[in-house]
């Protein structure tokens, strides 16, 4: 960050709410209004909106073509500045909108103060907020393709390991190491489908609203709109300015997202443990102990089934900020973005995390087949006496009783015998061994979402397909 330049008073531009006053703001209140440290991000955003709302004042008649074209080439001059990383906050730039119009006058002179006509920052604010998160939206929808594009891939090249599928976090039935990775991988599609739908509907262009009652001068809004890419104009002034539903959305958005995450981070946790021993992490997303010197943990894993945590406490506060506001705007609107934009960049984070993490993990292949047990081939038992005409109901109960017979005696379900089987039920035929093969099990389940290998390289291949449209 760079250094505040001293105070210059010969300077330094009024505040841009200050005429009304007489008395010097106490320091304290400086400082605790004060955003420029969080809504500095937008500065990019902020003098677009500049440019486009100076352009309209010329096209209605308030700005003649000279001092539109010295406050857009003023303008580009300070987007200059923000970009080489020589722009220069001075002492009462509380916010992105003060310092960019203070340096503008600077730049240019007292024409630079018309380009606020009719405008306020009220309307500005929010403007700039929806045209930064529009670029935001775009950069997470990206990372969110590249992490199912990842997965699809591994499933595709590992379609043929097996493991065990849980439920209850106990043993249940034989599924593909593959199937796993894409059932997260199926979230991650939703989580994409759902911020597109958010930024389509975030995408409305309140500049032109003023404080809250509109613009006097004339400004075509709808062109206004067009020029910043946005779909059309709010349609309300006193909603457009004290609306922030699109940032609890994405707040909302980034909140189950990470809950995703997370579930995806405490799979790995679990299963990278001694006594799973199924996967291994990657060296560049683990760490050790200070003490213990055989330890190897999944931090990064942690950090974002810990971050997630962040992730909702900060959409708690928004839901809680927004929910006793009267119309329009109030100052507790400037919270949003602090909560917001520290969500959208862990978000960014741990999707990267997460993408780094799956793609150095290593799957142990002999320890999840041998995970598998004979009691997940229970179901199978059931079915296969189904195949054989009888009710599934009277099915389940004889596939129990062959649990428990093989409990008793201490055995696995696949030692006993056909014998044994058929003491339970006289339609137990030679066949019956046939059921007692993993690879067979998952074979059977081949309607469509199931884990036979076609249809998991079929479901691997449209996630693919669909990844590789939405990049």
């Amino acid at each position: 960050r760079r250094c505040v330049a001293p105070d210059n008073p010969a300077a330094a531009m009024s505040k841009l709410w200050g005429g009304r006053f007489t008395g010097k703001t106490d320091p304290i209140m400086e400082r605790f209004n004060n955003s420029l440290d969080v809504d500095r991000v937008m500065w990019s955003a902020d003098i677009a909106g500049s440019v486009a709302y100076a352009t309209s004042l010329e096209a209605a008649g308030v700005l003649s073509a000279a001092e539109a074209g010295q406050i857009r080439e003023g303008l580009g001059k300070v987007r200059e500045e923000w970009a080489s990383g020589a722009f220069v906050v001075k002492e009462g730039d509380e916010d992105i909108h003060t310092a960019n119009e203070r340096r503008l006058t600077e730049l240019i002179g007292a024409v630079g103060g018309k380009v606020h006509t009719g405008r306020s920052r009220n309307d500005q604010v929010v403007t700039d907020l929806r045209l930064h998160l529009r670029s935001v939206c775009a950069e997470l929808a990206t990372e969110l393709a590249g992490l199912v594009t990842l997965a699809a891939k591994r499933a595709t090249a590992e379609v043929d390991l097996l493991m065990p599928g849980y439920t209850h976090l106990q043993s249940a039935q034989p599924v593909r190491w593959s199937h796993w990775m894409l059932a997260h991988a199926q979230a991650w599609r939703r989580d994409h489908g759902r911020l597109v739908q958010a930024a389509e509907r975030m995408n409305e262009c309140p500049l032109g609203s003023g404080a809250l009652a509109g613009n006097p001068f004339g400004v075509e809004r709808e062109s206004l709109a067009s020029a910043l890419g946005f779909a059309r104009p709010t349609a309300n002034s006193m909603d457009a300015v004290s609306d922030r539903d699109f940032v609890v959305e994405l707040s909302g958005w980034a909140t189950l997202l990470m809950a995703h995450l997370s579930r995806f981070a405490e799979d790995i946790i679990v299963f990278s443990t001694q006594e799973f021993g199924f996967v291994k992490c990657g060296d560049s997303y683990s760490t050790g102990s200070s003490l213990m010197p055989q330890k190897k943990n999944p931090d990064a894993a942690e950090l974002l089934r810990g971050k997630a945590n962040r992730v909702l406490g900060h959409h708690t506060a928004l839901l809680a900020m927004i929910k006793g506001l009267p119309l329009t705007y109030n100052k507790d609107l400037q919270e949003d973005k602090q909560a917001l934009f520290d969500s959208l960049d862990t978000v960014q984070a741990a999707l990267k995390i997460t993408s780094g993490v799956l793609a150095t993990l290593q799957p142990a292949a002999a320890r999840m087949r041998g995970a598998l047990n004979s009691f997940m081939l229970a179901t199978d038992l059931s079915e296969y006496l189904v195949r054989k005409g009888v009710p599934f109901r009277e099915t389940h109960h004889v596939a129990g009783r062959a649990v428990q017979l093989a409990e008793e005696r201490s055995c696995a379900l696949t030692e006993l015998s056909v014998a044994d089987l058929q003491s339970l039920h006289p339609l137990f035929g030679d066949d019956v061994l046939a059921v007692w093969d993993f690879d067979a099990s998952v074979e059977r389940r081949d309607s469509i979402g199931g884990v036979s290998k076609r249809r998991v390289l079929e479901q691997a291949d449209a996630l693919a397909a669909w990844a590789d449209a939405a990049a």
